[in-house]
């Protein structure tokens, strides 16, 4: 029998396996809520951004629906769902951290070396940024072209290449799904001042300065992505991003009242709705 490659699967996929195979069982029924992302966390022994990507993934599959201000909720797997590359889609806030590193370090360099012409292009990138409407695809489109001047400012075609296709994976539907929650105009214009401070520090020649500007912006974009959706507080969650990468431990399953407890239940709520 012949050897198989051996795929290491990203980490929010193992939990959204998990999930789903309870879904399967009838662990957690059609229209049931599941548990908080904070318990999901917790008993899985893994980051709260892991379990969100998680969710977001089993939400554009169709399995939960995740309603703002309520819960993520159990739903009918439609009949001919969209098949999905899972394995080649990155989890968004594994993107964001790595922009984070990478784009930190070029903007460092940028205030090192960048021209008239490239602050000029950074430049032209942001007066492009400030008057289009957001969320859209002018928006992004301008909102690639300021970090991909930044990169080009080093004179490197492969920093170039890497920085445009690290802000491509956004168009990803995982990505997509997550900004529905959180992006909005508001978001955009403080983007927008985050973009400003990247550009003044490397524009003052002030290499420090750029680098946490540009760390602070990718840092702040992971935190209003794991904003509340509703159902509880998500303070904390940015700390929790060095947790280790290990395999996530069994969710605990859903505890079901006895049947005679259940009607009791239900005649003394009824007593007391009397």
């Amino acid at each position: 029998m012949p050897l198989e490659a051996v795929e290491a699967r990203r980490l929010y996929r193992q939990v959204a396996d998990q999930l789903r195979s309870l879904i399967d069982s009838g662990e957690y029924a059609v229209g049931s809520r599941l548990p908080t992302e904070r318990e999901l966390a917790e008993q899985l022994k893994v980051s709260r951004p892991t379990v969100r990507e998680a969710l977001i993934a089993l939400e554009v599959e169709g399995r939960v629906r995740i309603r703002v201000g309520s819960g993520i909720y159990v739903t009918e797997p439609a009949d001919a769902a969209p098949a999905l590359p899972a394995a080649g889609i990155e989890g968004p806030f594994e993107l964001l951290r790595a922009r984070e590193f990478l784009e930190g370090a070029i903007a460092e360099q940028a205030a090192r070396v960048a021209t008239k012409d490239d602050i000029a292009r950074i430049d032209a990138s942001l007066v492009a940024m400030e008057n289009v409407e957001h969320p859209g695809e002018a928006s992004m489109v301008h909102d690639r072209a300021f970090h991909v001047a930044i990169a080009g400012s080093l004179g490197n075609a492969v920093l170039v290449r890497v920085v445009g296709e690290l802000f491509d994976q956004r168009l990803n539907p995982y990505f997509a799904q997550l900004a529905h929650y959180f992006e909005s105009p508001g978001t955009w214009r403080t983007a927008l001042d985050e973009h400003r401070a990247v550009r003044d520090a490397i524009a003052a020649h002030d290499p420090e300065a750029a680098r946490d500007a540009m760390r602070k912006h990718l840092e702040r974009s992971q935190e209003r992505f794991a904003q509340n959706f509703g159902a509880e507080g998500v303070a904390g969650a940015p700390a929790e991003r060095g947790r280790s990468a290990r395999a996530p431990a069994k969710p605990a399953k859903p505890k079901r009242a006895p049947k005679t407890q259940a009607k009791a239940a239900g005649k003394s709520g009824g007593a007391r709705r009397r």
